[in-house]
């Protein structure tokens, strides 16, 4: 394992906050961005995200050249606030409308590469309670200031909210650590390095996103970090920390469905990258990491698992209980 992708690839979001010297580095490339929303019903969030994100990096910053929501058939009021707001709106069913109709995330974020113009394109969720703009700048700068990096995606704090409405500072993250971070110390242990896995913003460079499969549901992360990771390995990808995410979260039925979508995207994967054939080797230490100062210290825990025959099979037994042999 690469143990030092982990320091050298990860970033704070506080190392581009200096925006005007963003903007230089893209023309520089020559270089368009857009970015993606996508969304279901999400009215209650959606103009702040926009209006944030249009004023800093739009307006103020000629960082981002366009704004796209991609909507899986809001009931509410989202797209008519989304339009209201002078970004441009597709209903998912919409686009590439000969095709199956799916409804999904993924199906999407897909989607918005055929009706967005940008060489980059950053994805961000639209029930982000703390927008700010460096969700976007953030995620931006690996890609602007590096040669190399041609993925990023975010990590940050996840307080969740109790049931008295306060805000609790553990808690976010559940299924990644119950869930993908054990599979991937048992299979794919360089990909622990990715503090949250399943986190709903990345970006990255269109030739990538064009060059993967996108699972239509809660997959979406799961496979794409694996592609990625296979296709062009650790170092074009980079982690960056956004500080702090407060969005709605799921209860332990909505949880369980995430968690089967996810299992179930990471055995395909690893039955197609042939990861449970009986002579590749598996390890044997979960994973997880904890932060001293800036640095990501690993703290690698080996699970020792021992089975026991049917204790039939032992001669003590059958003797003591004159069983036959």
């Amino acid at each position: 394992m690469d143990k030092d992708w982990i320091q050298s690839n990860t970033f704070h979001h506080s190392e581009f906050k200096d925006i005007d010297q963003a903007v230089k580095a893209k023309r520089k490339k020559k270089l368009s961005i857009s970015l993606c929303l996508p969304t279901l019903n999400e009215e209650k969030t959606i103009a702040k995200e926009i209006v944030i994100i249009k004023s800093e990096l739009m307006t103020r910053y000629p960082l981002i050249d366009e704004i796209v929501v991609i909507d899986s058939g809001s009931s509410d009021q989202t797209r008519k606030i989304a339009r209201a707001y002078g970004v441009k709106v597709y209903l998912a069913n919409d686009i590439l409308p000969h095709l199956d109709k799916f409804k999904g995330k993924g199906e999407n974020l897909w989607k918005a590469l055929y009706v967005t113009h940008g060489d980059i394109i950053v994805y961000i969720d639209a029930d982000i309670k703390n927008i700010h703009h460096r969700f976007a700048y953030g995620l931006l700068g690996p890609l602007l200031f590096s040669e190399n990096i041609r993925f990023t995606k975010a990590f940050y704090e996840r307080p969740i909210v109790s049931s008295e409405n306060k805000l609790r500072s553990t808690g976010g993250g559940r299924v990644t650590e119950l869930v993908t971070r054990p599979l991937f110390s048992i299979f794919m242990p360089e990909l622990t390095q990715f503090l949250q896995p399943l986190s709903g913003e990345y970006a990255g460079y269109r030739e990538i996103f064009e060059k993967i499969p996108f699972n239509i549901g809660y997959g979406v992360e799961t496979g794409m970090l694996i592609d990625i990771y296979e296709k062009w390995g650790l170092h074009a990808m980079a982690q960056v920390d956004l500080d702090r995410r407060v969005h709605k979260n799921q209860d332990t039925r909505a949880l369980g469905l995430m968690a089967f979508a996810v299992i179930k995207t990471f055995i395909r994967r690893a039955n197609q990258l042939k990861k449970f054939d009986n002579h590749k080797k598996t390890f044997d230490e979960m994973i997880q990491y904890t932060r001293v100062g800036e640095i990501f210290q690993p703290e690698v825990h080996f699970i020792e698992q021992h089975e026991r025959p049917p204790i039939f099979e032992l001669p003590e037994y059958r003797k003591k209980f004159s069983k036959g042999g």
